[in-house]
């Protein structure tokens, strides 16, 4: 099996801060730093340079890292291998979805995948982007489904699907009628955003300073969820911009009206998971699912 200890120094040469690593391996930074100074006596010399606020590897340390990358992925194919061969797909994976896709999305992809492998227990944490997308690095979840763009270097981001925007007004509100509205017409009304940090909302606001001017909006409220601004909106307080996706019941019993913007406004839902994280089977096949479940939804 893989030495823990190489584990340890893995994550620490990777993250070039002893804190950090302990947080990601759920141990306290003193019995991180005794592991290290163990193979540090293996060795016989030492692997990282200390100083009062940096941390760098010794040129000894560089060549360890390497040596270890290689061992640790080795042992996860065999690990993967092996459970490959006996089918074994059980244990727990868990996800983290920003509020747009755990409201709407993820209740029927779950079912699904359940249907196919009962014996997967899946624990699922809602946040903003911003929030899951630190859960990822912070290795709190094992995979994130976020809205909206997504730059962290550390972590791999696929794209899942693209997802439309669009204007919702009250039935009798006076743009009622129109059958697409420009971001500038939306100035003249009280409007509803989201909360800071909501990926839905950093997208809105992307566009709205690209072909308008966000500080020219009429912002009467900020709320936190979906289901509280089409709320807010129904009860003739304001116009708001939303997913498609979370409007389809209002729009069936047409208790709202939808608006398309011009020009049509799509953000991505993505995929977010770290680059170097040894991923269980379960958690494998999740993803796998998670991107077939997707496929499916474009067409």
């Amino acid at each position: 099996m893989a030495d823990r200890r190489l584990k340890i120094f893995h994550t620490v040469a990777r993250l070039l801060n002893f804190t950090k690593a302990a947080e990601e391996l759920h141990m306290t930074q003193p019995a991180v730093t005794f592991q290290i100074r163990q193979l540090e006596e293996q060795f016989n010399t030492r692997l990282f340079d200390r100083t009062h606020n940096k941390v760098t590897l010794t040129d000894v340390g560089d060549q360890v890292f390497h040596y270890a990358d290689r061992i640790l992925k080795m042992y996860d194919d065999m690990t993967r291998s092996i459970t490959d061969m006996t089918g074994d797909v059980s244990g727990g994976v868990s996800l983290g979805a920003s509020t747009t896709i755990a409201e709407y999305m993820l209740p029927l992809m779950i079912g699904e995948f359940k249907e196919r492998h009962p014996d997967v227990r899946i624990s699922l944490k809602e946040s903003n982007t911003e929030d899951i997308v630190a859960m990822v690095e912070n290795n709190v979840i094992d995979l994130g489904i976020v809205e909206g763009s997504v730059n962290n270097k550390n972590l791999v981001v696929e794209e899942c699907k693209q997802d439309q925007l669009v204007v919702i007004v009250p039935n009798n509100h006076v743009l009622a009628t129109e059958s697409e509205i420009h971001v500038k017409e939306l100035v003249a009304h009280p409007f509803i955003s989201r909360e800071h940090g909501s990926g839905t909302q950093e997208v809105i606001d992307k566009y709205i300073e690209e072909h308008g001017d966000h500080d020219l909006l009429d912002i009467r409220f900020e709320l936190s969820s979906p289901e509280a601004i089409k709320g807010a909106v129904e009860a003739g307080m304001g116009i708001s911009i939303v997913s498609s996706a979370t409007i389809l019941k209002e729009l069936k019993l047409k208790t709202l009206t939808a608006i398309k913007l011009s020009p049509t406004l799509e953000r991505p839902f993505s995929f977010v998971r770290q680059r170097y994280k040894f991923r269980s089977r379960a958690a494998d096949e999740l993803l796998a699912f998670a991107h077939e479940f997707c496929k499916k939804s474009k067409s």
